[in-house]
């Protein structure tokens, strides 16, 4: 045997054998859950979740802009476009007020990262959206209501 086939053979019995373990959930990555802010998605005002993010209160700012259709459709699938125009931002997250825990989403922005994202996020019905953006340690939003409709009746 040579030392390639041996060293193969290693990488694939270790490589097995951790797969093995991760499918049986007794090794899980820490990088998976590093960035899981608990206490935000449970928040259930938008207060609560400003203040899981570290901040105290949102300024409204014109440098934050929400680009979404002001009718949905179809509120399980909810297109929305959250865009910071402020230097440094740190982060963006997306509130729906209505819904029973007001975080959808959250996004860390790095000094490389334009600060512009499109998600699609659940509406559980016509409920003022916020974009959250956290920019130089201070917190700035825009709000937007968006109207959910079964079938695109209007309403």
């Amino acid at each position: 045997m040579t030392d390639k086939t041996v060293g193969r053979r290693w990488v694939v019995k270790r490589g097995a054998v951790l797969a093995a373990l991760a499918a049986a959930g007794m090794v899980v990555p820490k990088e998976l859950f590093a960035s899981w802010n608990k206490a935000a998605f449970e928040g259930k005002t938008a207060d609560e979740v400003v203040k899981a993010l570290g901040g105290s209160s949102a300024a409204a700012s014109g440098e934050v802009q929400i680009i979404a259709s002001d009718i949905a459709e179809n509120g399980a699938v909810v297109p929305i476009q959250a865009v910071s125009r402020l230097a440094n931002t740190q982060q963006i997250a997306i509130l729906v007020l209505a819904n029973p825990n007001v975080l959808a989403a959250v996004f860390d922005v790095g000094p490389d990262i334009v600060p512009d994202f499109t998600t699609r996020i659940k509406m559980s019905q016509t409920s003022n959206v916020i974009v959250l953006v956290k920019a130089d340690g201070k917190f700035v939003s825009a709000t937007k209501e968006i109207k959910v409709t079964l079938g695109g009746c209007g309403g």
